[in-house]
């Protein structure tokens, strides 16, 4: 009788998924080792990697930064296959914009070295909970230093913040400025507003709804490579297209969502349970495959809804050291808001070049205020910015996150687009759009991403919340069963590796980016490369 051959099943087909199936299926003799398969509950590869365009430029509607060149497998990747150039236009091509123009609700515009002490303030404290030297000196440096070493415990980022603009205020004095023309804007109320927007810039790079949800702690555990952050000009999904040119055609099944993993902590030693496999997929059309391995590589928001009492997600229920740490880290929304500038005959010419849309950093009263204008929605309030994806496109975008970020998922195109242009007519009144070389904007088009309400996504990236740590993505990428048990009669054992986790949230220093997903799945691929390398010759 000739034995079966071990075989693995990935589930999702996303960064990490595609990773461990590359790894796996181009090892020395794995072809002969394993059979392999890849199902992927949605209709596209890419997982939460989505390259699409819009009004004619490349655009990416999940992941869209390398985070650092340095050492980055993603830019290795995109630069191997040459995806770093392109003729097309595409999103972020000249890198963040520069020279922004701040507005503060009402249609003041900021002196830049007003609005630059405040951001300077935050970058430091933000380099401070990351554990960054800071060069600086000076009696306020020192004081954010003293802050920074005092924290501890389950403070949050969000205290840590408030703590440091505390700080400041106790060195500086508050200006009025209602005398220099700034409406009812005190000094100090225009840099607490400041101050907001760059907490919600940094909400949707973490996730985190509320930054006073984000641990503290593990601020300093994150790791960045160096280097510029740049886009990929062909796209981010040309480094998943490269990941899967080496399978073969059939490896990937698409639309094939899977909503049951039975697992066994035991199996009788003559092998007829489940046909003698350990792991027996269920999927959403009725159909069946049985594994003796699964790489289980979806989102972080999938694992919380797969371990509620009705999900019926696993069977048996993962144990609770596995529980304990999905339900502890921290897992938010983030989307993108792409709009397309009307072409308009207004359009002005300044220093030879065709002014449309400038970066706007966006200002707001904060919820306190009865000074907020009314028709100004509350899901665009905690947005920062809205600007050009590359120099005088007529395509703009804005970062949204949390409850706002959900909302914006539940509205129409027409309630988009009203809400937007209510917010820039406040912000860029037609006397400050002559006076800045501006024409007034109108939109004609929208797009926006739905991460939150996706089912086979539920968010966009995990964090590390208060209460949790980086023990619990450590946890998370525990193998189950965690421990391999044989019977002193030899009647039954637990077959080892049966569910394996890959991810972004499974990856302590790099969790939230593309290429912790990346290192996840290599890794989970090689602990299954290392098994039977110790059995099989």
């Amino acid at each position: 009788m000739v034995s079966k051959k071990p075989r693995i099943v990935i589930i999702g087909a996303g960064m990490a998924g595609l990773t461990a199936a590359n790894k796996l299926y181009t090892a020395s003799g794995s072809k002969e080792l394993f059979e392999l398969f890849v199902v992927e509950g949605g209709t596209r590869i890419g997982g939460r990697i989505n390259t699409s365009e819009f009004c004619g430029d490349r655009i990416e509607l999940g992941a869209t930064w390398i985070h650092g060149i340095g050492g980055s497998p993603v830019y290795k990747i995109a630069q191997e296959i040459d995806s770093l150039k392109s003729d097309q236009p595409w999103e972020c091509m000249d890198g963040n914009l520069e020279d922004p123009l701040t507005i503060a609700e009402g249609g003041y515009e900021l002196n830049p070295s007003f609005v630059e002490s405040i951001s300077s303030l935050f970058k430091n404290l933000m380099d401070l909970a990351q554990g960054k030297v800071i060069k600086e000196d000076g009696e306020i440096v020192a004081r954010l230093k003293q802050v920074a070493a005092k924290s501890a415990g389950d403070l949050s980022v969000g205290s840590f913040l408030e703590q440091g603009l505390e700080a400041y205020w106790s060195l500086t004095k508050d200006e009025k400025l209602a005398v220099n023309g700034f409406g009812n804007w005190s000094g100090k109320s225009l840099q607490e507003a400041i101050f907001a927007m760059h907490e919600n810039t940094q909400r949707t790079y973490t996730s985190a709804d509320n930054l006073h949800s984000l641990d503290y702690n593990a601020e300093s555990e994150y790791k960045m490579f160096p280097g510029e952050e740049i886009t990929i000009a062909k796209g981010y999904l040309s480094v998943i297209q490269s990941l899967v040119s080496v399978l073969p055609a059939g490896l990937i099944q698409l639309g094939r969502k899977v909503v049951k993993i039975e697992w066994l902590l035991e199996t009788k030693k003559n092998g007829e349970i489940n046909n003698g496999w350990p792991v027996k997929l269920h999927f959403s059309d009725g159909s069946t495959m049985y594994a003796d391995h699964v790489i289980l590589t979806v989102s972080l928001g999938v694992l919380k809804q797969g371990i509620k009492q009705d999900s019926g997600l696993f069977s048996p229920p993962l144990p609770s050291f596995k529980t304990g740490a999905i339900s502890r880290l921290g897992y938010g929304v983030v989307d993108k808001l792409f709009l397309q500038l009307s072409n308009s005959d207004d359009d002005q010419e300044i220093n030879g070049y065709k002014t449309k849309f400038p970066f706007l950093q966006m200002v707001f009263h904060q919820k306190d205020s009865n000074l907020r204008h009314p028709k100004i929605p509350w899901w665009i309030r905690r947005t920062a910015s809205l600007s050009p994806i590359y120099s005088n496109s007529r395509v703009l975008l804005s970062w949204f996150a949390g409850k706002e970020a959900l909302q914006l998922e539940s509205l129409n195109d027409e309630e988009i687009l009203n809400g937007v242009s209510t917010t820039v007519s406040n912000l860029l009144p037609h006397n400050l759009c002559n006076s800045a070389g501006v024409p007034q904007p109108k939109f004609d088009k929208v797009l926006r991403t739905k991460w939150g309400t996706d089912p086979l996504f539920l968010g966009s990236y995990s964090y590390v919340a208060v209460g949790s740590s980086g023990d619990d993505l450590d946890t998370l990428a525990e193998p189950l069963p965690k421990t391999v048990t044989i019977c002193s009669d030899s009647s039954s054992s637990s077959s080892p590796l049966q569910i394996l986790f890959a991810g972004e949230a499974t990856h302590r220093t790099h969790y939230s980016t593309t290429h912790g997903a990346y290192f996840s799945g290599l890794r989970e691929a090689n602990r299954l490369l290392k098994h039977y390398n110790c059995i099989v010759v």
